[in-house]
C-alpha cells in the first residue's frame, strides 16, 4: 500500500519558495529542541516569531467551563508543569493583514481549527485570528496549509513588526480621503523579515486610517500610525499621510506624536524603514518594560527623534520596492458581484429592522452596504466559518474583513439583498444586532488562556453582554451608544484605556482571601482614532461590575445634557462624583456570607491568579500594610482630581506621594522604625523588595519598581498635563503591584479600609 503523502509533499509548488523554506527550518528546530540541541530560551524566541505562543493551561478545561477536545501532551519535560508552549498545547496567532480574508482562506482556517485546536476561531483586537490548544508538532503543517492560501504566521508574535491593521471599510467609506488598504497590504510584506526590523527590543505595531475623526484605524495608540490625506501640488491632487510615531497603550499609554503633517506616498516606505532602523539601534534592549518606541520618542523628544530619523533616511540605499507597489494599487479593490439596488419597502424578517439599524451602513457607492456580523467575545466555530465563507461567495467577490471590535463584516452587499443575508445569518445564530453598541463588548482572553491574566475579562464581558441583551429594548439610545472594553490585566490588550467604560483586572486581598477585582477606567474616547486615554479611578469586585455598569449608565442617561457624549458628561460632573458611584460597589461580604465573591466569572472554583504567589508565604503581615496601601490608592485618586483641575505640577507630586506611601507600607514590614523621609523609603524598599526580587512578579520582573525609582529621581516633577497623566498611570500600576506583592509574601486578616 502506498503511504499517504505528507502535507509538505501535497503542497509542493503551491507555497512561496521562501515561505516553504522558513517552515522547513522551523520544523527542524522543533526536532532539535526535542533532542535538547537548542536551548529553550532560543527556541522560545524562534517559535514566537512564527506565531506560536504559550497560554494558560488547565487540565483540558477552558475557564468558561467548556471541555476542549481530548488533549495529548507532545514530547517534553512535564516535570516543570504544563505552563510552557513546549510542555502543553499553546496558542497559534495567525496574521490577517488589515483584516482581509478570502472565502478560501476561511475554509482552511476552519479545517485547521477543527483538526488542531479546541474548534474555536477567535478574532483579536488587531484583526488576527487565534487558535488555542494547538500542539507544537502540528504547527509546521498548519503553517504550510496557511501558506498555500497566502497566509503567513511569521512575526505574528515576538520582537517584530506585528500584523498591520487598517480601517475595515476603507475603500467603501463615506468619509475617507482615499482607500488605505493597498498601502497597508504593501508595507506589511515590505517589512516582513526585513533586515532593519530584526533588532527590535520589543514589538512594533502599525495602523492605517482613511480619516482622522473616526475610530476605525485607532492610529493614536500605535508605534506608527498613518492617516490618509490629500494635497494639491502644482494643480495635481497628491496622496500622502499624516504620519504619527510613538503611540501605545500597554501599562502606561502614550498618545502618538505627530512626525509630519504630510508624508507623500512615495516617501511612506523609506521613512518607515528609517524609523525602524532608529528604533532598532537606539531603542532599549535590557529593560524590556521601557523597550517600546514610545519610550524612545519620549526620551529624545519628537523634534530630536525626527532629526535622527531624517538623517537616517538619507543613509538608506535606494530600494525599488519603495514605489513599485504604486503601480498595483487597485489589486486589493473589492469588485461587486451583483448590481447595486436600494432596499425595497414591504414586509421584512422579524428582527431585521433592529439589526439593520446597528449592523448595516451604506457605502459611498450607491446601492451597496456594509453588513457587520456580531461575534460574541470574538468567537465563531468552524461550521459557522464555512457558512460565512459561502455567504461571501454568493453575495460579493470581495473578501470578508475582521475588525478591531472583534467582529466580521461583508462589503459590497446590494441593499436589496440585506433581508436575505440577514435570514442566512440568523440560521447560523449570527444575526445579533448591536454591533459596536453597549452589548458588543471587546475583551482580551484574560484568565481563559493568557498567562498574564489576573481577572476573567471574557467571563465579565460575557456576563455583561447577557445582562444588557435582556434589557436592550428598554435601554435609552444614549446608554446604547456606550462602548465597554475589558482587559484581564494592566496591559490593555482589550483596549480599556479608550473605552467609555474600561475595565482592567486586578487582584485584592479581602479577609485573608484573594478576590477578583476590576479597575474602572473612565475618560477615554474611541473617536479621533482613539484620541483620549482614560484613567483608573477605583477597583470594583468582579461580581459587582454588572451592577455598577447599570448604575453608571442610568446616571449618564439621567444627568446628561442634550449634546453630552459620555466623555463630556464625565468631564462635566468630575471624577469625584464618579468615585462616589464606585464606592457604592466596593464592599465585599465575608466568605461565609457569600462565597460567590471569591470566585470569578465563568469559573466556580475559588479565585486564584495561577502560579503567582503559590507557596511563597514569607511570614505574617500585619494590617498596617493594608492601611498604607489604601492610603496610596486614595492619593492616586486625589492626583486625578488635581489633574482634572488643570494643576499638573500638583498632580504629579501627589502621584509620586502615592508611590511613596505604597513603598513605605511594604518596607515597614521589614523595618518597623522606617521614617517618612523619601530617601530612606526608597533605600529600604530597594534593599528589601527590589534587590531581593520579592517585588518581582513572575512575568513583569521589576517593571513597576523602575517606575517608582524614576518618579523618585525626578521628585514627582511633571512639565505638563500629559506627563502628569502618565505619572498617575504609573502610580496606579505601582500601587496595584504593591497590593499583589503584599498578597504574595503573606497576608494578615481583615478587609482593607480607607483611612
Amino acid at each position: 500500500m502506498t503511504a499517504q503523502a505528507t502535507w509538505k509533499e501535497r503542497l509542493n509548488g503551491k507555497i512561496r519558495e521562501d515561505w516553504a523554506r522558513e517552515i522547513d527550518i522551523f520544523e527542524t528546530q522543533i526536532e532539535l529542541r526535542k533532542k535538547k540541541k537548542i536551548e529553550e530560551k532560543l527556541f522560545a524566541e524562534t517559535r514566537l516569531r512564527r506565531g506560536c505562543y504559550g497560554q494558560r493551561y488547565d487540565n483540558g478545561q477552558r475557564h468558561d467551563g467548556e471541555k476542549t477536545q481530548a488533549l495529548v501532551y507532545p514530547a517534553g519535560d512535564l516535570t516543570k508543569g504544563p505552563n510552557t508552549y513546549w510542555d502543553a498545547p499553546g496558542m497559534m496567532r495567525i496574521k490577517i493583514p488589515f483584516g482581509r480574508m478570502s472565502p478560501e482562506q476561511m475554509d482552511v482556517l476552519c479545517e485547521l481549527a477543527e483538526e488542531t485546536s479546541d474548534q474555536i476561531l477567535h478574532v483579536t483586537t488587531r484583526q488576527d485570528i487565534q487558535l488555542h490548544f494547538v500542539h507544537i508538532e502540528d504547527t509546521p503543517d498548519l503553517m504550510r496549509r496557511l501558506a498555500a492560501v497566502g497566509i503567513t504566521t511569521r512575526e505574528a508574535c515576538g520582537n517584530a513588526v506585528r500584523n498591520v491593521t487598517a480601517c475595515p471599510i476603507s475603500g467603501v467609506c463615506n468619509t475617507e480621503a482615499f482607500d488605505v488598504t493597498p498601502y497597508a497590504n504593501a508595507i506589511m510584506f515590505f517589512l516582513l523579515g526585513h533586515d532593519d526590523t530584526l533588532d527590535f527590543g520589543r514589538k512594533f505595531k502599525i495602523a492605517f486610517s482613511g480619516c482622522g475623526d473616526n475610530p476605525c484605524g485607532l492610529t493614536n495608540f500605535h508605534d506608527m500610525g498613518a492617516i490618509a490625506k490629500t494635497r494639491v501640488v502644482n494643480g495635481e491632487v497628491k496622496r500622502g499621510f499624516e504620519y504619527y510615531v510613538g503611540g501605545g497603550l500597554g501599562a502606561v499609554p502614550y498618545p502618538a506624536a505627530l512626525f509630519d503633517e504630510f508624508v507623500s506616498e512615495e516617501e511612506l516606505f523609506p521613512l518607515t524603514q528609517a524609523v525602524c532602523r532608529v528604533f532598532g539601534r537606539l531603542g532599549e534592549k535590557e529593560n524590556r518594560s521601557r523597550a517600546r518606541i514610545k519610550f524612545l520618542v519620549k526620551k529624545l523628544g519628537i523634534d530630536e527623534f525626527r532629526r535622527i530619523v531624517l538623517e537616517e533616511r538619507q543613509k538608506l540605499r535606494p530600494d525599488p520596492r519603495w514605489t513599485a507597489f504604486l503601480a498595483t494599487l487597485r489589486e486589493t479593490d473589492g469588485v461587486p458581484l451583483k448590481p447595486g439596488a436600494p432596499l425595497a419597502d414591504g414586509p421584512r424578517p422579524a428582527g431585521f429592522d433592529a439589526w439593520y439599524k446597528t449592523n448595516v451602513q451604506k457605502q459611498r457607492q450607491p446601492g451597496y452596504a456594509v453588513a457587520t456580523v456580531t461575534l460574541p467575545l470574538g468567537d465563531f466555530t468552524p461550521s459557522q466559518g464555512r457558512a460565512l465563507g459561502d455567504i461571501a461567495r454568493r453575495y460579493s467577490t470581495d473578501a470578508l474583513r475582521t475588525t478591531v471590535a472583534q467582529n466580521l463584516l461583508y462589503r459590497w452587499i446590494p441593499e436589496a439583498e440585506l433581508p436575505k443575508l440577514y435570514e442566512e445569518l440568523k440560521a447560523l445564530g449570527l444575526a445579533e444586532a448591536g454591533a459596536e453598541t453597549i452589548t458588543d463588548i471587546t475583551s482580551c482572553p484574560g484568565t481563559d488562556t493568557c498567562k498574564l491574566g489576573i481577572s476573567s475579562s471574557r467571563g465579565l464581558a460575557g456576563e455583561l453582554r447577557k445582562r444588557l441583551s435582556l434589557v436592550e429594548d428598554k435601554l435609552d439610545p444614549a446608554a446604547k451608544s456606550l462602548n465597554i472594553k475589558c482587559s484581564g490585566c494592566f496591559n490593555s490588550c482589550g483596549q480599556h484605556h479608550v473605552a467609555d467604560l474600561g475595565f482592567l483586572g486586578v487582584s485584592r486581598n479581602v479577609n485573608g482571601r484573594r478576590v477578583a477585582h476590576f479597575q474602572l477606567v473612565v475618560g477615554g474616547e474611541l473617536a479621533k482614532n482613539g484620541g483620549t486615554y482614560g484613567l483608573a479611578i477605583g477597583a470594583i469586585p468582579s461580581k459587582r461590575v454588572p451592577d455598577f455598569v447599570e448604575r453608571m449608565s442610568n446616571a449618564y442617561v439621567a444627568g446628561r445634557q442634550s449634546d453630552d457624549t459620555f466623555l463630556k458628561w464625565i468631564t462635566r460632573i468630575g471624577k469625584k462624583e464618579v468615585r462616589k458611584m464606585v464606592d457604592e460597589f466596593t464592599a465585599v461580604p465575608t466568605y461565609e456570607e457569600d462565597a460567590s465573591f471569591y470566585s470569578d466569572w465563568g469559573d466556580p472554583r475559588e479565585y486564584t491568579i495561577g502560579d503567582m504567589g503559590e507557596g511563597e508565604c514569607a511570614g505574617e503581615v500585619v494590617n498596617s500594610a493594608q492601611f498604607g496601601l489604601a492610603a496610596s490608592e486614595r492619593e492616586v485618586f486625589e492626583a486625578q482630581l488635581l489633574l482634572e483641575e488643570g494643576k499638573a505640577a500638583d498632580a504629579g507630586k501627589r502621584a509620586y506621594s502615592a508611590m511613596l506611601q505604597a513603598a513605605r507600607a511594604l518596607a515597614r514590614q521589614k523595618n518597623p522604625n522606617l521614617s517618612e523621609e523619601p530617601q530612606e523609603i526608597e533605600r529600604e524598599f530597594r534593599a528589601h523588595y527590589y534587590d531581593t526580587k520579592l517585588f518581582f512578579d513572575p512575568f513583569e520582573g521589576g517593571k513597576f519598581a523602575h517606575m517608582f525609582f524614576k518618579a523618585h529621581q525626578d521628585g514627582g516633577k511633571t512639565a505638563d498635563q500629559q506627563s502628569a497623566h502618565q505619572l498617575i498611570e504609573e502610580a496606579q500600576l505601582f500601587v496595584d503591584a504593591a497590593h499583589a506583592c503584599y498578597t504574595r509574601i503573606g497576608t494578615g486578616t481583615g478587609t482593607t479600609v480607607m483611612p
